[in-house]
């Protein structure tokens, strides 16, 4: 068996056995496959697909690539959630801390922004003194003190994927659903989950633009879990508009503190609450969707969820004090505001330029050694559907980048379509896949 045989064999449309595949990958995580061998063989796939079988292979070999952690010994039903990463996303920052406190076990590891979406594990780290980066002694002992936490990929945690991904965003293969699939995998099965609820974007925020697109990765995803033996929900949403109004790291984190006091943002809220309800039907706390949707929103009524929330951010390290007081963070050198052009309705929104915009202020990376600025943010109020009027408030911009000023209003006008007619408003939850 040799690197260059696998390759063509793959460039040839052949599937490749599940030793060819560990050969491969654990010669290029160990140094033995060099760089423009593992690159061919990922616009093999590319180009060629892979098998449900070839799909659970490749994830099981960069799983294994690192750790796994053992949560066995610990009670409760354990759950992992991942989106597949929009604009506004801030879900998994209101559902950990619900999750948790009903008493289920929910080890989440999180990621960096990636192109024009925000990264949870960027929200996170807009409050000062978090610690993303816990020992496994560490890992084990937050989890079991207040049941949730958020981390970060530590260098142990498929560490073939690290290697792998970094490759994929140099060589255009970044859109490959197999290659998706077994990145997102390796990551959530070294959680030690029981299951998983997985919420798959579409629309102009996501990087699946079209529903079929969604729902090929979708069923990719949970064909993978299932093989090895996990419970799963999948969610394809809404993301041809922002998700909640506030976008940017420490504005994320201020909305979500904002919906745990009790606020309704109803676009966030109603598609929070149902990635929640799933967990609490796979973990047999619910017997229906709709079920799980009331006792999620429950334990933001009750106030719990918000004091769960503050003990999982402190446990990991987090200082309270701005998280209690929210008018108490630090503000940027400038505040812009942006009026709408004209009257009409809403029919369009491009938050793939309202997340571009949001780096051109200094929220978000341009280059990977970029240093992020966590008040850099957007405010942005309407809706597809809504009816506006010459001179209304669009947005509200917070930046230290001067120079940003001009071209950002420009580009929030740009983003939206305004027409005459009524506009009907979009489907949240698209489909429910089970």
């Amino acid at each position: 068996m040799n690197a260059v045989e696998i390759i063509i064999n793959k460039r040839d449309g052949y599937e490749l056995t599940k030793e060819a595949i560990d050969f491969f990958i654990n010669g290029y995580t160990n140094g033995e496959i060099p760089d423009y061998q593992m690159s061919a063989l990922l616009m093999a796939i590319y180009t060629q697909g892979m098998t449900k079988a070839e799909t659970s292979a490749l994830t099981g070999t960069m799983l294994h690539s690192g750790e796994i952690f053992d949560l066995s010994g610990m009670q409760g039903y354990r759950a992992g959630k991942h989106s597949t990463g929009g604009v506004g996303d801030k879900t998994t920052l209101i559902l950990t801390p619900i999750a948790a406190e009903a008493g289920i076990i929910i080890p989440q590891v999180t990621g960096r922004g990636l192109g024009h979406t925000g990264g949870t594990l960027d929200k996170l780290e807009a409050i000062p003194g978090f610690n993303a980066g816990p020992t496994p002694e560490e890992f084990k002992h937050w989890l079991a003190t207040v049941g949730g936490l958020m981390i970060g990929q530590t260098k142990t945690i498929a560490p073939a994927d690290r290697l792998i991904y970094a490759l994929r965003d140099v060589t255009g293969t970044v859109e490959s659903i197999p290659l998706i699939t077994a990145s997102i995998m390796s990551k959530k099965l070294a959680e030690g989950t029981n299951g998983v609820v997985f919420d798959v974007k579409t629309g102009t925020g996501a990087f699946m633009k079209t529903h079929e697109r969604a729902k090929a990765l979708a069923n990719s995803l949970m064909n993978t879990a299932k093989s090895f033996g996990k419970d799963t929900f999948c969610f394809i949403t809404e993301m041809s508009q922002p998700l909640g109004q506030y976008i940017g790291n420490w504005h994320e984190v201020y909305e979500t503190v904002r919906v745990l006091q009790g606020d309704n943002v109803p676009d966030l809220c109603e598609i929070t609450h149902y990635l929640t309800g799933a967990i609490f039907v796979m973990a047999k706390k619910a017997e229906t969707l709709e079920e799980g949707y009331a006792l999620s929103e429950s334990y933001i009524k009750s106030g719990k969820a918000l004091d769960r929330f503050y003990r999982i951010i402190e446990a990991q390290g987090g200082d309270l004090t701005h998280l209690k007081d929210l008018e108490s963070y630090p503000q940027s050198k400038y505040k812009e505001y942006v009026y709408a052009g004209a009257d009409g309705y809403i029919s369009s929104i491009d938050s793939y330029i309202l997340g571009r915009c949001v780096i051109e202020l200094g929220g978000g990376r341009l280059k990977k050694e970029d240093s992020i600025d966590p008040k850099a943010g957007i405010v942005f109020y309407p809706k597809i559907g809504d009816k506006i009027k010459k001179g209304d408030l669009i947005a509200v911009f917070d930046t230290d980048k001067k120079e940003a000023i001009d071209k950002v209003k420009a580009s929030i006008l740009s983003s939206i379509d305004v027409v005459e007619g009524v506009v009907p408003r979009p489907d949240l939850i698209k489909e429910i896949i089970n």
